[in-house]
């Protein structure tokens, strides 16, 4: 029996938490690395879409 079976469990935990840690980090980035102009145009795309579909929909 050879070493290369064997797992070690600290290793293993922290290289999980580091990959955690990475996908958080980029998760942020894409909901937080935006300039103003884009949050703004964003903002009125949201609300036009939201204008559109309230007008279209009717009162009982």
């Amino acid at each position: 029996m050879g070493d290369d079976n064997v797992i070690k469990f600290g290793k293993a935990k922290k290289a999980l938490a580091r990959k955690a840690k990475d996908q958080q980090a980029e998760a942020n980035r894409v909901k937080f690395g935006r300039t103003k102009s884009e949050k703004q145009h964003d903002k009125l795309k949201a609300d036009k879409l939201k204008r559109r579909i309230d007008d279209h929909q009717t009162d009982r």
